[in-house]
């Protein structure tokens, strides 16, 4: 018997979008399902699309979601192309949408993708293994200076300078275990850390390879054609420089009259979430109702 994941946040989620039995909703980054199955689970004649850009966490939900039958469509394609994949499947506007910024369990923990320091994987991360560019060809052939900057832009991490020297240094680094190493070793010793030395680097990598920001951005300008009049839009993002494009593109489109956001404050989990499931403690939850669908400026 598969044992399934919780997903992060799920009764918020489903509160947010308001879901309607007879509604379309999609799930732009349906991942292994999850939160994909408990809007189904509410569907009586609706239908829910699924959205990834991982073939592999789409082989999961097929599986997870088989029991529902046609009502739950899946799509493998980028969460920005949420607007081409509407109108490929003749959508009507849709009653809500549905993105999850964060990492999958399937990828965390299966060391092969490359996305875990627990473990010696291959230096790869990509969320597409049809992306050209993986983790290693950075780490491997990066300019110092231009690592170190791309460490302290995408991952915040102040000690970017440090650990992209000694990153340089010990090339050839060919798994993601030594990697995690060579990260602490160039780490300054100190007390007890609520994360680990290499979360940061690690996080810089994996958005670079994905171009997580990029699709972000073309998400959040162009999803909105996407959804009703009424219709509720909900984003969980993780970390400092996701949910900061999320709160300005929800305030742009606010002031553009598009939408109205719901959530004057963040949403976040409770302690007893994040004491079931660690990896919700960094979840931040926006949502907002669509308005004016057609007032989008690009």
């Amino acid at each position: 018997m598969v044992v399934w994941h919780r997903p992060v946040l799920l009764e918020q989620v489903i509160g947010w979008l308001a879901v309607k039995p007879d509604g379309t909703y999609v799930d732009a980054t349906a991942g292994t399902g999850g939160h994909s199955e408990a809007i189904l689970s509410r569907l009586t004649t609706g239908r829910l699309i699924g959205i990834d850009r991982d073939p592999r966490a789409l082989a999961v939900a097929r599986e997870r979601l088989q029991g529902y039958g046609g009502r739950a469509v899946l799509v493998q394609a980028e969460f920005s192309r949420v607007d081409e994949v509407a109108r490929e499947l003749q959508l009507p506007p849709v009653d809500g949408l549905l993105a999850d910024l964060g990492v999958s369990s399937l990828q965390l923990e299966r060391p092969e993708f490359g996305f875990s320091f627990q473990e010696a994987g291959p230096l790869d991360m990509r969320m597409d293994p049809g992306l050209k560019i993986t983790a290693a060809e950075l780490v491997n052939t990066t300019d110092e200076r231009e690592l170190a900057d791309l460490l302290y832009e995408l991952g915040e991490e102040t000690n970017s300078r440090r650990i992209a020297r000694a990153i340089v240094r010990a090339r050839p680094i060919r798994d993601t275990l030594r990697l995690a190493q060579v990260v602490v070793g160039a780490q300054k010793a100190r007390g007890r850390q609520k994360l680990h030395p290499a979360t940061k680097t690690f996080l810089a990598l994996r958005i670079a390879v994905n171009q997580e920001l990029e699709e972000l951005e073309q998400f959040l300008r162009r999803a909105p054609a996407t959804i009703s009049r009424f219709g509720r839009w909900v984003i969980l993002s993780y970390h400092s420089l996701e949910d900061r494009l999320v709160k300005t593109h929800f305030r742009r489109h606010q002031a553009q009259g598009v939408l109205r956001v719901l959530t004057k404050k963040v949403v976040r989990p409770t302690p007893e979430e994040i004491r079931q499931n660690p990896r919700a403690r960094s979840a931040r939850l926006r949502a907002a109702e669509i308005l004016n669908r057609a007032a989008v400026v690009q």
